[in-house]
């Protein structure tokens, strides 16, 4: 099966080099990965191109101006791009486990979209997680990470199939391209931080989807860091709820314009 990761970024070279270094050593490599980067500045672009440069991988860099948070738009430019049959998307604050395309492969399954889940690496660790001074596994023995379910690879999956809206992220979620296509992807109306994910899997549901939400495979760890500003997150949350109440498939301001 082909898949494509995404992996939306903004001025954050130094997880954005991890995160490809990993998926780079993984078990199964991707078909391609697409980086979606809203805006970060030529330094930090740079940084990455520069690694890029380095690695057997192949990777799409779609890269907007900065004119505020519009995570939205330059995903559905990457997913435009794509020609994989699946897609994977990954925050750019969250580290890859080595399995993480071959799991989500597996996960796959016509009918569903895919929700893995995430831990949570301590903040005042974090540099030293990006500057290779410390491993994972030290990490987690020392407890400095959270949510060690979530941080664990099971001999098998834990799956519950449902269409809760509980949940609903962006950061680890896997899904048939035709599918976004069908509901046009992600809302670009949605600016500034919040609900642009939920939005996404409450018309994936709406068109007829359920959800595979997964512990124990395709894991990531996330870094935390400070929490994005919340000016616009009443106004998504609006708009989240009309789609709910609405039952509405396609956006109109989605990968085609409507």
């Amino acid at each position: 099966m082909n898949i494509d990761v995404i992996v939306s970024t903004y001025n954050n070279p130094k997880a954005i080099i991890q995160i490809l270094a990993r998926l780079s050593k993984g078990s199964v490599l991707p078909n391609s990965v697409a980086i979606a980067d809203d805006g970060s500045k030529k330094s930090n672009t740079d940084q990455i191109k520069s690694f890029i440069e380095g690695i057997d991988l192949k990777i799409h860099y779609h890269w907007q101006e900065d004119r505020g948070f519009r995570k939205s738009k330059i995903l559905n430019e990457s997913i435009k791009a794509s020609e994989a049959e699946y897609v994977v998307f990954l925050d750019g604050d969250c580290l890859p486990h080595k399995h993480f395309v071959k799991d989500h492969i597996l996960i796959a399954e016509r009918g569903y979209f895919a929700q893995g889940r995430r831990c949570f690496i301590d903040e005042l660790s974090v540099p030293l997680m990006l500057e290779s001074k410390t491993s994972l596994s030290k990490l987690i023995f020392s407890g400095k990470v959270s949510g060690l379910l979530k941080s664990t690879r099971l001999p098998f999956p834990l799956i519950r199939k449902n269409s809760s809206m509980y949940g609903l992220l962006g950061c680890n979620l896997g899904t048939w391209r035709d599918d976004l296509v069908s509901v046009n992807g992600f809302d670009e109306d949605y600016e500034g931080w919040g609900r642009e994910d939920s939005d996404l899997g409450a018309r994936l549901y709406n068109f007829g989807l359920k959800r595979k939400m997964v512990y124990g495979r395709a894991v990531v760890y996330h870094l935390n860091h400070p929490e994005n500003s919340r000016g616009r997150l009443n106004r998504n949350e609006q708009k989240l709820s009309e789609t709910i109440k609405s039952k509405k498939i396609r956006c109109r301001a989605g990968m085609i314009k409507e």
